[in-house]
């Protein structure tokens, strides 16, 4: 499953959000309270998204966006069970 992001270091805690409206698309808002320094800001993503969705890190890939806060990621599972957690969580939200 590919999920676009958009990353917010620096925030008060970690947490995964709503959707957002991008120039290129929706995108999955991500807050992160690490910095975007040394990849540890990427480093907590993937950890944060493989909790939220059951996985392990490794089953987490930046494809694209390393150094910038819109990324996209690789989820390697199976596809509709990640999109319920996805859908479950949105709903939740008020999506």
């Amino acid at each position: 499953m590919k999920l676009a992001v958009k990353v917010t270091p620096r925030a008060k805690r970690d947490g995964i959000g709503n959707w957002i409206d991008s120039p290129d698309g929706k995108r999955l808002e991500i807050r992160l309270h690490a910095m975007p320094a040394d990849g540890e800001a990427n480093a907590a993503l993937i950890k944060l998204v493989a909790k939220f969705f059951g996985l392990r890190q490794t089953d987490v890939e930046i494809t694209h966006g390393g150094a910038s806060r819109l990324k996209l990621l690789r989820l390697k599972g199976d596809e509709a069970a990640l999109a319920a957690i996805l859908n479950q969580h949105l709903e939740q939200l008020g999506a």
